[in-house]
Formats: structure tokens, C-alpha cells, sequence
């Protein structure tokens, strides 16, 4: 039980941190404030969210029961959920019951154009919600991802077995730069019929290198992005073209596979499509109960299908008009220049670039087969055209992941070793570092000591299936020589020789193992894959800081605009306050005046009821008179010898008039029509008398 949770990934950090929050994709430092719980409607909806099918469409409807969710990535969601350094899978099911062969549960088997890798939590703190781990057993095996279904494996992954038609299988690590070797014992293949098999083919193998584009339910060697090695006739076999190369394979023989890749390419920094540039394209799911990574496959370019186009027909090819169609005149029309109608030219197809240096060799029971294939394709995509780059502008849907072709390098390119089993064929895996057929310390150098053919002759003479050398010291090769005495001779055994170091001048120099055991790839692949995550993560806490700037940031212009639009507000309302108060100061104005001219109405409705109004009609005019209706106070109006104020005669007395008199009389009286004055009692009996003429003077006696 111990064996199974432990592992090689690396322990998880502390986990008494403060817990992180999350926005959208990329959770939040642990510095952070928690998200607050939502309402009800707000749980119904993130329910609903999170139970949204996988994007990747279901296979069957076996699989379409078990559908895998996406996997929430707000810390509120992921808090509930264990961190794991080790995925909980796979679940074996023996296949037949009591079988030593078993079906794997509990993990993603790869489908068409979509693959699986084990995903855990990320502890808090962490700006990524996922990282990668491990599966166990945590060593080179056959993966339990990246296999067909119909295959069939051990519990330690080194073992695995074929059903019916071809199907193949891919290591859990690739190989991408350097040189490597590894062995695969036959277990049954060769045509071989077991003592149950009633089917007319027995079981067959292929061995090989191949890269992620190449299919799982197809046999090595099918298309241009796989390597194989077939049992039956010996053939080496790519892009389905099987050539001589070297001896058949069966039951009980061990085949030895080694690559060598030359360095890997780095990067051009200035150039942003460089498909060299790491960049990954994954989606965190959950899969009846387990994180797993969704990603989408790489696909087959139309560059590569191209070189499966056996026809040979090329298409500038036009088809010659017949030359039988007579006139009327009964000749044959002369041949004129061939008018077509010819579809516009298709896209120039991108060059396919290859490995310098590399090759692929393979050894029989530790007989060198010679070099197999040479310059291989190089396993990185090809550079993006300007109608990918036009597709890859589509905008991720606001609330929905979506998968998008990834045009770079994920860390996972390369090639990997390659099982290809026909019905009911099965080997065993050998990755080292202790091989039953152990390789020459310097492959390339007996590769390289004798010419690459299609007998494919052995080191000293043509290996046959009567004569195979059974053991590697019959391989004549260079041995490494310990540069130390021993004075201790294993077993006891005082005869065993002494090793002496070499002198100086000595002709022969220890040679250096020149390849390394397919099993060191593992771990070194696994420190690239948490490298990568690191680099993730500061890329996810970078991107992080920047949208926190940019939030701050454009919190900050929301603020002046609240605050100029405040300030906007406060000035268009001091305006509108000072214009009503200028209203209000010119309605109290009018108010005022209408009340200053209500008032002298009124004081004229007065005045009417005290002297009465003239007839409009009367047309009387002169000094002391108005041309209102209304007549002048009269000057009389304390004297007895009119009739009181209201009479009718007093009324309708004509006043005096400068023609009645012949001079202007308010010079003598000083009253004037514009006197409204109460005179005094002199000026009284001055107006009296000048109405009434001067005093008769008195008669004196003559």
C-alpha cells in the first residue's frame, strides 16, 4: 500500500497557507480576500456550470454514461477536493476473469483527437489551479493513457497483449534529443497460433519510433510520423512502404530499438511563430472523480497525407481534346492551342524539415540489424500558414472553454517507442538500465562499421534465423576497461585476472557508453513537465499582476470619471439652483410690480368713488382738466358756494378755460394742472377772484 502512494513527483508545499481565491481561470495569491459565498440562484447556476460535458465529444455510448466534467477552477469549488501527488488510477479489471491481462478503469484512455494526462491541485498559493503528476508505477512503462482500449497490460506496465486487429501502444515518455536504447522480448508473435487460437493469422508484432500524430488503432509504420521493424518478413516499413532490412523476429526473441536525435532545436526568440517556442493547450476536467488534463491531440498535416498519394498522378496533368471531330467539309479540325478550365492553383505545400544525424537501428538477440532509417522527419509542427493564423483568431466563447490547436512545442513531442501487437500478440518491455542482449558501449560506431542495406548484414557475416549470435560477446566491440586494480577477485576465485590500468601508450582506449537505458528518460521527462509548470505559474502569476494593474488602473479612470461626473453633477445643479433662483427673483419681482399696480387700481377705484368720472363725451380739455376720465380736484372744493362734492352740478360744472379769460390765469393763482396741492386760503380767494373779475371799484362822488 506504501508502494502505491508514493512516488517520484515532488512533495507538495506547506499546506498551512491562508487559502487562495480565484478569478475566472487563475486563482488569486493567498493574500487575497475570499470569495464570499453566493445565494442560492448563484449555487443553482455554478452547479449547472460545473456539470457542463467535457468538449471533447464522447466516443460511444458507454463512454457518453461516464462523461467527464469540467473542472472548476475558482478555490472556492477545489477547496472540497484532496491534493494529490499521485493519480488515484488506473483500476484494474482482470480481461478474462482470473486473467493475468487486465483492463484499466479509473483513467482516460485517449480518443479520437483528444489525449488524457493526470492532473492534481495545486496547493494554495499557487497562481495555476492544476499541475501535473504521476501515475503509478512511477517508471517507464506503457502508458495508460496513450494506448488503444483493446490493448491490454500488466499491472507494472512492461507487459502488454493484443486482442484482435492492430493496435498499438506509446511509451509515458518521449525521447527528443540524444541517444537511446531499450529491449522488447517477443512473448507470442511471429504468426504463431496459441493451443485456444482458431483464427486463420496468428499473432504479429511491429516494434518502432513514433511521433504523438501518429494513430493508436494503426500499426508502426502506417503513415510518415512512424518507424517500424515487422516480425514476419523483416521488413522496415514507413508510410505503409515495407523495404528488406533485416531478419524476421519471433516467440522468445528479444529485439533491442535504439534511436539518436540530434540536439534539440532551440527557439528563435525574434521570431513569435517559431513552432520551437513551449506553449500549452490544456483543460482541466474531472473524470469520475479524478483532475485530468484534456488536450488536443496534434493533428496530421496535409503535408504528410500528401506522401501516402500512391497514384503518382500530378496535378498540372490536362486531358488531350480527341482529334476525330470532322467539319462540315469533312477534314479533321486543325489542333489549336488546348483551352482548360483550371481550378485555381492550391497552396504551395510547406517544406517537411528533418532530423540531421539521426537514425534508428534496431538488433535481434543482440545482432546488429543496421541502421533502419536515417534523417527522420523532425517531430515539431509545421509553421502556421496565414489561413491557420486567420482560424486561430477566434475568440474563446465568454464562460465556455474551447480547445484550440496548439501550433508549438507542449513538452511533449518527440518519439516515442512504439508497440504494434495483431491479435492476440503480447511482449514485454525491458527500458533498463539491465538489458538480457546489452547494446556496444558506442552504437553509432558499429552502425557506422559497416554500410547500411537492405540485406542488413551482420557485424561479422549475414545473420539468419540458423545463425544468430546468442549471446553479446560474440558482437565483436570494444569493452570499458576498469581504470582502477582490483585486489579483490569476485567469488573468491584467485584465478580471475587482476584488471590493470591502461599504460599511457596503450593502442586501445576505454570507450564511453555512447547511449543511455530508455528508463532515465522518465524522470528526466517529469522534471521538463514540473519545470514547465513552474514556468506556468510565473507566467499565470506575471499575466495575474498585469490584470491587477490593469483593474487598478481602470478602477482608478473609473474613479475620475465618477468623480469629474460628480463634479458635472454639483455644476449643472448650482446652475440650475442660481437659474431658479433667478426665476424666483423675477417672479417676485413681477409679483411685486403686480402688486404695485393692483395698488394704484385701487387707489384709482378710490379716487373714482370720491370725484366721480367724466363722460368720455364731454371733450373737455384746458388747465386743471386731464384727458382722463377723471377731473382735476377743483380748486373750489372747500368753498360754500358750489354744491358739495358728489353733486351732479358739481360734476358736470365746467371748469375755466384760458379762453374764457384771454391770459394764462395760473400765473396770478399759481395753480397749475400739475398742482394737485390742497391751496391755502389765499391762494383760495386769489382763484375766486380771478373767476369772478376784479372788485368793482367804488364809486366816488365826481
Amino acid at each position: 500500500m506504501q508502494a502505491e502512494i508514493e512516488g517520484s513527483s515532488p512533495p507538495p508545499p506547506e499546506l498551512s497557507e491562508l487559502p487562495a481565491t480565484s478569478s475566472g481561470n487563475i486563482l488569486l495569491p493567498t493574500t487575497s480576500t475570499p470569495i464570499n459565498a453566493p445565494s442560492r440562484s448563484n449555487k443553482r447556476k455554478r452547479a449547472s456550470a460545473v456539470a457542463a460535458s467535457s468538449p471533447a465529444p464522447s466516443d460511444n455510448a458507454a463512454n457518453s454514461a461516464n462523461t467527464t466534467d469540467l473542472l472548476a477552477t475558482s478555490r472556492a469549488d477545489l477547496s472540497s477536493r484532496p491534493i494529490l501527488t499521485i493519480s488515484r488510477g488506473p483500476t484494474f479489471i482482470p480481461a478474462p476473469e482470473g486473467s493475468e491481462w487486465f483492463k484499466t478503469e479509473m483513467v482516460g484512455v485517449n480518443r479520437v483527437g483528444y489525449r488524457y494526462i493526470p492532473a492534481g491541485i495545486n496547493p494554495p498559493g499557487h497562481a495555476t489551479a492544476c499541475r501535473t503528476i504521476e501515475s503509478n508505477p512511477t517508471a517507464f512503462r506503457i502508458s495508460w493513457e496513450d494506448r488503444s482500449p483493446f490493448l491490454r497490460v500488466s499491472k507494472d506496465g512492461l507487459n502488454i497483449a493484443g486482442s484482435k486487429g492492430f493496435r498499438s501502444a506509446r511509451c509515458n515518455a518521449p525521447i527528443r534529443e540524444g541517444n537511446w536504447y531499450m529491449e522488447v522480448k517477443i512473448l507470442h508473435g511471429g504468426g504463431e497460433h496459441t493451443s485456444e487460437e482458431s483464427r486463420r493469422e496468428g499473432g504479429h508484432v511491429r516494434l518502432g519510433w513514433g511521433r504523438r500524430e501518429a494513430p493508436l488503432n494503426a500499426p508502426v509504420g502506417l503513415d510518415g510520423y512512424s518507424y517500424g521493424y515487422r516480425d514476419k518478413t523483416g521488413d522496415k516499413v514507413t508510410l505503409s512502404r515495407p523495404r528488406p532490412y533485416g531478419r524476421p523476429f519471433g516467440t522468445g526473441d528479444v529485439v533491442g530499438m535504439y534511436i539518436s536525435l540530434p540536439p534539440r532545436r532551440q527557439p528563435n526568440k525574434k521570431d513569435s511563430l517559431d513552432p520551437a517556442h513551449l506553449k500549452r493547450e490544456r483543460i482541466p476536467i474531472d473524470l469520475k472523480g479524478q483532475e485530468v488534463f484534456e488536450i488536443l491531440e496534434y493533428p496530421q498535416s496535409k503535408e504528410m497525407m500528401a506522401l501516402m498519394d500512391y497514384s503518382g498522378k500530378t496535378v498540372s496533368s490536362a486531358s488531350v481534346p480527341s482529334t476525330n471531330k470532322k467539319t462540315a467539309n469533312g477534314k479533321p479540325a486543325e489542333r489549336g492551342p488546348v483551352v482548360t478550365n483550371h481550378k485555381p492553383a492550391a497552396p504551395s505545400l510547406r517544406p517537411l524539415p528533418t532530423l540531421p544525424n539521426s537514425r534508428i537501428a534496431f538488433f535481434v538477440n543482440g545482432a546488429s540489424q543496421g541502421i533502419a532509417f536515417q534523417d527522420i522527419y523532425d517531430y515539431l509542427p509545421l509553421r502556421q500558414t496565414d489561413t491557420h493564423k486567420a482560424n486561430s483568431r477566434k475568440r474563446t466563447r465568454e464562460g465556455v472553454k474551447e480547445h484550440r490547436e496548439n501550433p508549438f512545442d507542449d513538452g511533449t513531442l518527440g518519439y516515442f517507442p512504439f508497440i504494434s501487437l495483431f491479435n492476440d500478440a503480447s511482449v514485454h518491455l525491458n527500458p533498463g538500465p539491465d538489458f538480457e542482449f546489452p547494446p556496444p558501449e558506442d552504437i553509432d560506431a558499429i552502425l557506422d562499421s559497416r554500410p547500411s542495406n537492405d540485406t542488413a548484414p551482420g557485424i561479422t557475416s549475414s545473420p539468419t534465423s540458423a545463425t544468430v549470435p546468442t549471446h553479446p560477446t560474440d558482437i565483436p566491440h570494444p569493452k570499458e576497461e576498469d581504470a582502477k586494480p582490483q585486489d579483490i577477485t569476485p567469488d573468491g576465485d584467485p584465478s580471475f585476472p587482476i584488471v590493470q590500468p591502461p599504460s599511457p601508450d596503450h593502442s586501445v582506449l576505454p570507450v564511453q557508453r555512447t547511449w543511455r537505458p530508455a528508463c532515465e528518460r522518465y524522470s528526466e521527462f517529469m522534471q521538463e513537465e514540473w519545470a514547465f509548470d513552474a514556468l506556468e505559474d510565473d507566467e499565470a502569476r506575471t499575466e495575474l499582476a498585469k490584470h491587477a494593474a490593469a483593474e487598478k488602473l481602470e478602477e482608478d479612470k473609473r474613479k475620475q470619471r465618477e468623480n469629474k461626473r460628480q463634479q458635472a453633477e454639483a455644476k449643472r445643479k448650482a446652475r440650475k439652483a442660481a437659474a431658479q433662483q433667478a426665476a424666483d427673483m423675477a417672479l417676485g419681482d413681477e409679483e411685486r410690480e403686480r402688486g404695485r399696480e393692483l395698488q394704484r387700481e385701487r387707489e384709482r377705484d378710490r379716487q373714482t368713488d370720491r370725484y366721480g368720472s367724466l363722460p368720455a363725451s364731454s371733450g373737455l380739455t384746458g388747465p386743471g382738466m386731464h384727458s382722463s376720465h377723471h377731473p382735476s380736484p377743483s380748486p373750489l372744493r372747500h368753498s360754500t358756494a358750489y354744491e358739495p362734492e358728489g353733486s351732479v352740478e358739481y360734476e358736470n360744472s365746467p371748469a375755466p378755460t384760458f379762453a374764457s379769460y384771454g391770459e394764462f390765469q395760473g400765473g396770478q393763482s399759481g395753480y397749475t394742472s400739475d398742482n394737485h396741492d390742497v391751496p391755502d386760503d389765499m391762494e383760495i380767494d386769489q382763484d375766486i377772484e380771478a373767476l369772478m373779475g376784479p372788485p368793482s371799484r367804488p364809486r366816488t362822488p365826481a
